[in-house]
Formats: C-alpha cells, sequence, structure tokens
C-alpha cells in the first residue's frame, strides 16, 4: 500500500509539478499615478462606448480620467450601486442596464465585489448563457466584450483572477464563477487609489489577500510556480499591513500590499484557496460579514486543525515572517499562528465569531452551508468533516 504523503514531507520539486495553467491579461500597467494610462490604451481601441461599476467614494478619485474620457468624447454609462457583496440579483440589474448602454468596454474601479460584478457584466453582456450555466468551473463559454479593472483596495486579487464570486439569494449560499475569460484585458494597479482605504477596511482585506497566499501554500495541489507568488505575497503583507493601518499614506506600504494582492489572484486561479474560504462564506451570507474579516476570524483556527499535515509548509511561512526558531518545523508552524493572531489583534480587528455578534446555535447551519463549498474544501491539506468544521467554529466562537 502507498502512503499518502503531507504536503510537509514533499522533498522534491518534481513532485509537485503536475500541470497548471496561469492565464494572465494582456497589459498590466503597476505603479502611483499609473491609472492615467488609461486614457492612451482606451484611444487605442478605438472604442467609444463604455460602462464603468465603481461606487460614490471613488468618484473623486478619478475625476481626471473621467474628464480626459470627456475630451476624448467618451461618456460612460455609471453604476455606482454596489455597497457590499454583491448577489444574483445585484448583477441581473446592473446587466439590464448595461445593456442600455450598448457598451464594448466594461471598466470595473473598486474593490473585490464591484471587480467581480464588473467581470460578469463583461462576460455575459453578449452570452446567451444563464447565470446558473456558468456557475463553477470552466462553465463560461467566451466573453465578447472588453474588460478593464482597477482595483482600489488591496484584498481580493480579484483584478488578476479568474474568479468571481456572487450570493445566490435562493439557496443563500455564495457561489463561485471561475473561468480563463474572467481574467480582464487590461490591469492598472495604482497604489495612490488605496491610500484612503480606512483603517478596518486595509486590515481586513490585507488579511484576506494574505489568507489567499497562505491557502496557496499548504494547499493540496499547490505548485512551485504559484509558491513563488504565494510565499512573497505573505512577505509583503507581514511586514507592510500594520504600516499601512497606522498610515494610509505610507506610499511604500501601500505599494508592497497593492504588489501582494496581485500575487494573492495570481494563486487564485491556478490553485485557489480551501477550508477558511469555504468556512468563511456562511458569516457573509448569514450575518453580513466582510468576506476580509470572516477569514480573519477563521484563520488561526483552520490552520491549528490543518497543523498536522502541513506543518512543514506552515513553517515556511513561518520563516518567511521572520521566525528563527530552529527547534522544529511543528514548533515554527506554532509560533507562525501566535504571530498571525498577533497581527489580527494589532491592526484592530475582532478575534472571535462572539465579537461580530453570531450566536453559538448557528454552528451547526453555517457548517452544512460550508460543507457544500466542495470546490474549496476538496484543496484543504487534511481531510474535513461536518463535524470537524462544528468544531473548527466553536473554537473560533
Amino acid at each position: 500500500m502507498i502512503r499518502k504523503k503531507k504536503i510537509g514531507e514533499r522533498k522534491f520539486l518534481s513532485e509537485r509539478m503536475h500541470i497548471i495553467s496561469l492565464y494572465h491579461p494582456i497589459k498590466v500597467t503597476f505603479g502611483n499615478g499609473c491609472i492615467r494610462e488609461l486614457k492612451t490604451d482606451l484611444l487605442n481601441t478605438g472604442l467609444k462606448k463604455l460602462f464603468i461599476v465603481t461606487f460614490k467614494e471613488i468618484l473623486p478619485l478619478i475625476n481626471t480620467l473621467l474628464e480626459d474620457l470627456r475630451d476624448l468624447d467618451i461618456h460612460p454609462e455609471i453604476d455606482l450601486s454596489i455597497r457590499k457583496e454583491p448577489s444574483y440579483n445585484d448583477l441581473t440589474r446592473i446587466l439590464d442596464y448595461a445593456r442600455t448602454a450598448d457598451a464594448g468596454i466594461v471598466i470595473g474601479i473598486g474593490g473585490g465585489s464591484v471587480l467581480d460584478v464588473a467581470k460578469l457584466v463583461a462576460a455575459q453582456l453578449k452570452n446567451n448563457q444563464s447565470l446558473d450555466q456558468i456557475v463553477g468551473i470552466n462553465n463560461l463559454k467566451s466573453r465578447d466584450v472588453m474588460l478593464i479593472c482597477i482595483p482600489t483596495t488591496s484584498g481580493t486579487g480579484s483584478e488578476v483572477s479568474p474568479n468571481a464570486i456572487l450570493m445566490d439569494e435562493r439557496e443563500h449560499l455564495k457561489k463561485g464563477f471561475i473561468s480563463p475569460w474572467l481574467v480582464p484585458d487590461y490591469v492598472y494597479v495604482d497604489p495612490e487609489l488605496t491610500f484612503s482605504v480606512p483603517p478596518a477596511i486595509t486590515a481586513a482585506t490585507g488579511l484576506d489577500a494574505f489568507t489567499h497566499c497562505l491557502e496557496a501554500y499548504t494547499n493540496n495541489f499547490s505548485h512551485p510556480l504559484v509558491d513563488t507568488f504565494a510565499l512573497e505575497g505573505i512577505r509583503l503583507i507581514y511586514n507592510n499591513l500594520l504600516t499601512a493601518v497606522k498610515n494610509g499614506k505610507d506610499s511604500q506600504a501601500r505599494a508592497n500590499l497593492s504588489l501582494a494582492s496581485f500575487y494573492g489572484g495570481m494563486c487564485l486561479g491556478p490553485v485557489n484557496t480551501a477550508a477558511i474560504h469555504a468556512l468563511s462564506y456562511p458569516l457573509g451570507s448569514e450575518f453580513d460579514i466582510a468576506h476580509g474579516l470572516s477569514n480573519a476570524l477563521l484563520l488561526p483556527y483552520v490552520i491549528e486543525f490543518n497543523l498536522p499535515n502541513a506543518a512543514t509548509r506552515y513553517a515556511d511561512i513561518g520563516r518567511v515572517m521572520g521566525i528563527q526558531n530552529a527547534r522544529s518545523d511543528k514548533i515554527i508552524a506554532l509560533e507562525c499562528i501566535v504571530k498571525i493572531k498577533k497581527l489580527i489583534r494589532d491592526c484592530g480587528l475582532p478575534g472571535r465569531l462572539s465579537d461580530e455578534g453570531i450566536p453559538e446555535d448557528a454552528i451547526n447551519r453555517m457548517a452544512e452551508s460550508a460543507m457544500k463549498i466542495q470546490r474549496l474544501l476538496r484543496n484543504n491539506p487534511r481531510e474535513i468533516t461536518l463535524e470537524d468544521i462544528k468544531g473548527i467554529y466553536l473554537k473560533a466562537f
């Protein structure tokens, strides 16, 4: 009988050299003020009809861009309605609006929710597939509308990922749409757009990106090509998040977080996340807790559960975070959990489900909902049962 190896026991790169595919935008532009280059790129497309998905607070940051567009005789239709994690109904309503614009380009400017909506609007504007037909992995067959994404937070990495998430109100469940057609054509990562993000949102979105990287590195389907993005993303977030929380206008910290978020997004397509994200979904769908905060609340407790199967991989993460203890991988991994808990606390985020008003009697139904997210749970380095999930929620309570 061949014993299945734990992730931490893998000794040769070749053992993880299974086939993966990375999908990149046509062009990625990164740097302070780089959004100004959008004008030239739009001019080169020859397209005049745009549809922009953003939100009201962003408008002052893109006034110059909008003026540039008017100078080019481009007057985009703008939707400002996404205020929280989007639903099927939200997308249907915005699609109806977008169709009246007859746009050849869809631009998303905002956090992950805005970018996810923009991606799906671009995909569905001229697509005869229904949402139910494209939900899941690789079910979207094409996209005929140009897509541009501009993140204003450093968290989801949606600007470079093939993923989008919507709440299905009928089942009260978050659902994932994963397809290469959801990777944008053009991406502009302008750290200046993140300067005004409030401390709590900076912390939560940063820990979301941290979780993307951590779960990619400790994944059943981890890969050396993605490991590079994951470890560097973890290092950048650990060393810069608290600085940005304390001083949102620290240019270097913001740039490093934008880069780390980008790296986290690059992890999502070929490897994706695991149990932390699966367990976080019911917190958002039932209690309206923001996605990044949901991940932060569960992060240390899922690591504790996974530790027996992935101590060496978590120890690698601990070393990237500066832990020098050489006694054993398990000890370094345990210290890693302590440092993550401290980072969450130092950033001013709550550490317990009860801190967010989640009642203990919700644990059973949340566990049943989380158990449905098998596309992520199958990635987890330790097999996880319904009772295991209940136990993790109880520890996090």
